[in-house]
């Protein structure tokens, strides 16, 4: 299997590494080959078997997305962990408003971002004119939920709150299932 990906300018040395450290992680933890052309931007991904292949060109595009390299291995440690992108293009018709939503999401000092990556358990990259969000289905799914009420223009607190009350109810289906 091959594919080729395209990585912007300023993401080809976060892929990189130092002294190629990043690339050979990713290649001896997903027996990939994994060639940059760091003029055109373009990151050839080439393995034999199709899951750790498919791990391989999820972490580049994590990292491509902002991820640094040890959030985007995250991808590595746990099959069950999806990645999902989100296009901010489709709803801000202005660089203004764009970094207004980007702003929003992150919050004050990077506070509203953290508190749901803390509450949902994801990891959640802003960059460009994209949300990245890392995590299990279940958990993506409610950080999901969280972005876009934040984006519709919600108020943090009813955010928070509404990332509690889904905590909770979690909480409660545990003890539910084991009780």
């Amino acid at each position: 299997m091959m594919q080729e990906l395209k990585v912007s300018g300023n993401r080809i040395g976060v892929l990189i590494g130092t002294g190629g450290s990043i690339k050979k992680v990713i290649e001896e933890k997903t027996s990939t080959a994994i060639t940059v052309d760091s003029n055109e931007g373009v990151v050839r991904v080439e393995g034999e078997d199709a899951i750790p292949f498919l791990r391989a060109v999820e972490v580049i595009e994590a990292i491509n997305r902002g991820f640094s390299p040890e959030r985007a291995f995250r991808l590595l440690e746990d099959e069950d962990l999806l990645m999902e992108v989100m296009d901010l293009s489709a709803i801000s018709d202005s660089q203004r408003q764009m970094d207004r939503l980007r702003g929003r999401i992150i919050g004050r000092d990077g506070r509203a971002r953290e508190q749901i990556e803390q509450m949902t358990n994801t990891q959640i990259s802003v960059f460009g004119k994209t949300i990245t969000l890392i995590g299990l289905p279940e958990q993506i799914k409610i950080a999901r939920a969280a972005v876009d009420m934040l984006l519709e223009g919600s108020p943090h607190e009813a955010v928070f709150s509404y990332l509690e009350k889904k905590r909770q109810e979690a909480k409660q289906n545990m003890l539910d299932y084991y009780y």
